[in-house]
């Protein structure tokens, strides 16, 4: 029998399986298709085979990032949970889905990583504090920028700035979508009856954060709790996919983890210690590099008098690895 495929994605908090919108789509649609897949949490993008996260490392050593490309396998290997949609049935799921991403999204990605003082006391906090040093000195923010990027692709706009103008039209936007997604949904289990297909999996990605992580700034989530069925909807596919799940920690907070590599397995605590060291001397100092903080001087031997040039490092773009 070939290995099952594996799956690294974020950690989970507050009750949910993943902080990760993406990570949680995958991880509820491979749930509801019965796909055995070898489950990697981890707090250190650069841990996963893309360097981003979610990511999928398939026993064929593919590796696949989106969560529509990773569902997408995940269908050719036969774990399908819209197997028994109808042609029309499976429409409206693309229709609801491409909704999510261009009506609900934007505002996921506001409340997260925009907006001030839910950004600043409890995402930035929350990555800070469960990655290792030095990523969690400059990680949180790169993934921010990346975020914000994301916002003004998502909105066609690549000079929007945030504001209370755009957080009043991002939250309209989101709290229709809701709307639309209850009125959908009515009174049944799952969105097309009583089996959950990835339409779920997608809605349950999106809503489940909103409802679950403590925001100083709550407005997305007091319209969804006004939804009563919604949120029966993500407390229910916790209960029933993920009942094992409740707040988790990594990194500095974790027991060590059997995939941890060659450096854990160190039997020598004081190598293993300095090896640590050098690890985070080597890491600020190439960060330093990259960013430009520290510069490599030239000095011209025929001209001593003059002022040497400074040839600055170019910055490398590390891929984040990184769902809100």
């Amino acid at each position: 029998m070939a290995a099952p495929d594996e799956l690294f994605c974020w950690e989970g908090d507050w009750g949910l399986p993943s902080v990760s919108t993406e990570c949680l789509v995958v991880l509820a649609y491979a749930q509801f298709a019965g796909a055995p897949l070898k489950l990697r949490k981890i707090c250190n993008p650069w841990r996963s085979p893309s360097g981003s996260l979610p990511a999928l490392r398939t026993n064929q050593k593919e590796t696949l990032s989106r969560p529509s490309d990773i569902i997408i396998h995940l269908r050719k290997q036969k774990y399908n949970a819209d197997y028994d949609l109808s042609a029309k049935e499976g429409a409206d799921s693309l229709a609801f889905i491409s909704l999510l991403e261009e009506k609900l999204m934007p505002a996921l990605i506001y409340t997260f990583w925009i907006e001030p003082k839910n950004y600043v006391e409890v995402t930035r906090r929350w990555y800070a504090e469960h990655m290792m040093f030095p990523l969690n000195f400059f990680l949180p923010g790169r993934m921010q920028n990346r975020q914000l990027e994301k916002l003004r692709l998502l909105r066609g706009d690549q000079n929007l700035e945030a504001g209370e103008e755009l957080e009043k039209e991002l939250y309209r936007d989101a709290a229709e979508c809701m709307n639309l997604l209850s009125q959908r949904l009515g009174s049944q289990k799952f969105f097309f009856g009583d089996s959950p297909s990835s339409l779920d999996a997608f809605v349950f990605g999106h809503l489940a954060p909103v409802l679950k992580w403590k925001l100083p700034n709550g407005k997305l989530q007091q319209h969804l709790k006004n939804l009563d069925n919604l949120t029966d909807f993500c407390t229910n596919i916790l209960l029933l996919y993920f009942p094992r799940d409740g707040p988790e920690n990594c990194g500095q907070k974790a027991a060590p983890q059997p995939d941890g590599g060659d450096f854990d397995n160190v039997p020598n605590k004081r190598r293993k210690q300095f090896l640590s060291a050098l690890f985070a001397f080597g890491a600020m100092l190439s960060y330093a590099l990259l960013t430009g903080m520290v510069s490599i001087q030239h000095a011209n031997q025929e001209a001593l008098e003059e002022p040497p040039d400074l040839e600055h490092i170019g910055s490398h773009d590390h891929e984040e690895e990184g769902d809100g």
